[in-house]
């Protein structure tokens, strides 16, 4: 289903602090200092490089005392940010396109791979999913020896199977309106998941959309109070499975 969502948002504004490096030979947005703990963030359509994420990997790192990862699963490629705010550019992009250049099949080995290496790594991880980056983190939860607890906002690309098969604690931050987290998909997740055995968090937002918590409006109240407040669920969620 066609989301416009996904290619309007606000840019937030900010100087994130962290530093560019390689993981599992993919390129990283990389902060914090932790030696034990590490989150493990998989972007939306916009990528590794926006700014949003990065600021928002920053905010993860100090409050929840963890080394935030966020890799390119796009070969370089993402949505130009100025696509939020540019009518033209948001006609011009070709989601379907992008999405067949990046798909399961092609990104989830590399997806896996960082966990792996993270595992690796750090005594715990946990990883959040924005978008694009819901169903990757729901893959990865099936298997406890990849990641240790997931954390979605506002998931794209999820399938019932993908719900059916998460064996770690699972939070969803879940907005009133989405076309592609639909009404019927937040019902079998919150029918499906407490009988899995697993910690399980579903936190709605109302009166925002698809794209809140990595590109909402921080001038309008609403979507201000709900992409803060998603934030802050994050990281309690975060200090609960990794300290």
């Amino acid at each position: 289903m066609a989301c416009e969502n996904c290619k309007t948002g606000f840019a937030w504004g900010g100087q994130s602090s962290g530093w560019e490096s390689k993981i599992a030979n993919n390129d990283t947005y990389i902060t914090g200092t932790s030696k034990e703990a590490a989150v493990f963030i998989i972007a939306d359509y916009y990528g590794w490089r926006f700014a949003n994420l990065r600021l928002l990997a920053d905010h993860f790192a100090k409050e929840a005392n963890a080394t935030v990862y966020l890799p390119d699963f796009f070969a370089g490629e993402a949505i130009d940010p100025d696509t939020m705010s540019d009518p033209a550019k948001r006609a011009a992009f070709d989601l379907p396109a992008f999405l067949a250049r990046h798909s399961k099949a092609i990104r989830f080995p590399e997806i896996k791979s960082v966990a792996q290496a993270l595992k690796s790594q750090y005594s715990k991880v946990v990883g959040i999913g924005y978008c694009y980056g819901g169903w990757a983190h729901f893959q990865l939860g099936a298997d406890p020896s990849l990641i240790d607890a997931i954390s979605v906002a506002h998931p794209s690309g999820l399938t019932r199977e993908e719900i059916d098969n998460v064996k770690v604690p699972v939070q969803i931050l879940a907005p009133e309106t989405d076309p592609l987290f639909t009404q019927e998909l937040k019902d079998y997740a919150n029918t499906r998941i407490p009988g899995l055995a697993v910690p399980y968090e579903y936190i709605y937002f109302p009166g925002v959309a698809h794209g809140f918590a990595s590109k909402g409006d921080p001038d309008d109240e609403v979507q201000r109070r709900s992409l803060e407040r998603a934030k802050r669920c994050a990281v309690g969620f975060f200090n609960e499975f990794l300290h």
